[in-house]
């Protein structure tokens, strides 16, 4: 069963991740041409990545409505209705007309659309990842809940091969229809996504608490009231990982072709060569926090990411596609996956299970709206204020230090079951914060 669990998580979580990275690629490349008034080209790409921030500020909300609905009625509906939505968000997507045709009406769809998506995500990589943390022992949590986060790369990948081709047409052809296509194909996928995941059982913490009567009535109250101190170590520790993603993947694109005037293939290559990577380094990352503890893993990735602050746009500067990839496998595989592969089994150890969806789900997606979507954006302004990345780079070393703040104050509990009755004191219970042994937590 974790076998199929696992399987069906991962495969899952690449297909609704391959429709919400897909809009990162057209944001930084096409957005600011298409649904935006022609002249300023900063501002076009200002308001493009805007855009892309719109749906970080509605993952908390999705997060939280989903995280609700995952505590009450089961983790395996959720993950199926955000599936739903995430396709038919993306596919629309790819029909709204250009700015040129239909005037202000196409920005506003795209925002309402890059909403829906957003609402659909917000819930999505704490699903997929909760579901392995439950279905596995705890000498094994760290590996097994490490493997779904692998389909963010799988979408990315499958995003990446699918839009690459596109980008080689001519610029009006691009423009006008090709890049449309992937978007399009989302609705081919829906079918497959939802078969995979119907065949998955529900958790047995899940099931255990539902026969124990244990269901919160309003997850969000009691989070607030009973965990607050894990709600905000785990916003803490999530920014490291918002960091060491959306700079590389999305900002570097629009960097590499508008100030260093390489190809879009270059850039979107290295999208693809780190993210294949990242198969091998996502899992291997969760079984070294099973061995070491899951804070020191992650507080060696966040300490990467801000030394290569730095040299990473150094990297990029050069213009040399070998150098920019090797800048990109550094920051967005290296430094991020040491602290995605501990932070998966990390933040569902911080809860109990009749808030445990809500609490990871909201600690995450706070967290990307704040320093996720926005990151895009406030790097494209301080590269235009400051003339050089010196100022980006300097808020990214900021904000791993934060990173490294909020995971010095998390507890191990690699070693305590995730139970139906687990952790049933305040503070996700100081059985489950202090790592102390199986029978405490009962």
């Amino acid at each position: 069963m974790i076998r199929r669990v696992v399987s069906a998580s991962t495969i899952g979580t690449a297909l609704e991740w391959y429709d919400f990275m897909l809009y990162g690629t057209a944001a930084a490349l096409v957005f600011g041409g298409v649904f935006f008034p022609k002249g300023d080209p900063l501002a076009a790409t200002l308001a493009s990545l805007g855009t892309f921030a719109v749906g970080f500020f509605a993952r908390p909300v999705g997060g939280l409505l989903f995280g609700h609905l995952g505590d009450r009625y089961g983790r395996r509906f959720v993950l199926v209705v955000t599936l739903t939505v995430m396709a038919i968000s993306s596919t629309a997507i790819g029909l709204i007309p250009s700015y040129q045709s239909i005037g202000v009406a196409a920005p506003v769809l795209l925002v309402v659309l890059r909403v829906a998506q957003g609402l659909g995500a917000g819930a999505e990589y704490a699903g997929g990842a909760l579901m392995a943390a439950e279905h596995a022992p705890p000498g094994r949590r760290g590996l097994f809940a490490a493997i779904p986060p692998t389909g963010n790369a799988l979408g990315v990948i499958l995003a990446t091969l699918v839009f690459i081709p596109f980008t080689w047409l001519a610029q009006d052809a691009f423009l006008s229809w090709g890049w449309r296509v992937p978007f399009l194909l989302s609705i081919l996928i829906l079918p497959i996504g939802l078969y995979i995941r119907s065949r998955v059982d529900e958790t047995p913490a899940f099931t255990e608490s539902v026969e124990a009567g244990e269901r919160s009535a309003a997850p969000v109250v009691a989070v607030l009231r009973e965990a607050p101190g894990s709600l905000l170590k785990g916003f803490l520790v999530s920014v490291g990982p918002n960091v060491a993603t959306y700079i590389p993947s999305v900002y570097a694109l629009s960097y590499l072709t508008g100030n260093v005037g390489l190809a879009a293939a270059v850039a979107t290559g290295g999208l693809l060569v780190a993210n294949t990577v990242k198969l091998v380094t996502l899992p291997l990352s969760g079984a070294l926090s099973d061995r070491f503890g899951r804070r020191p893993v992650f507080i060696a990735g966040a300490t990467l990411c801000a030394a290569a602050a730095f040299p990473f746009f150094w990297l990029l500067d050069t213009g040399n596609p070998m150098l920019v990839w090797l800048a990109m496998v550094l920051v967005l595989t290296f430094a991020n996956d040491l602290m995605l592969g501990s932070q998966a089994s990390m933040l569902p150890e911080q809860f109990p299970t009749r808030m445990r969806f809500t609490g990871v789900a909201a600690s995450r997606e706070l967290a990307a709206a704040v320093a996720g979507g926005t990151l895009p954006f406030i790097a494209a302004f301080l590269t235009a204020r400051t003339q050089g990345t010196w100022a980006i780079s300097s808020l990214m070393v900021v904000m791993c230090a934060i990173a490294i703040a909020g995971a010095l104050g998390v507890k191990d509990g690699r070693d305590v079951p995730l139970g139906g009755g687990d952790a049933e004191g305040g503070e996700a219970s100081s059985a489950l914060t202090d790592g102390a042994p199986a029978e405490r937590a009962r």
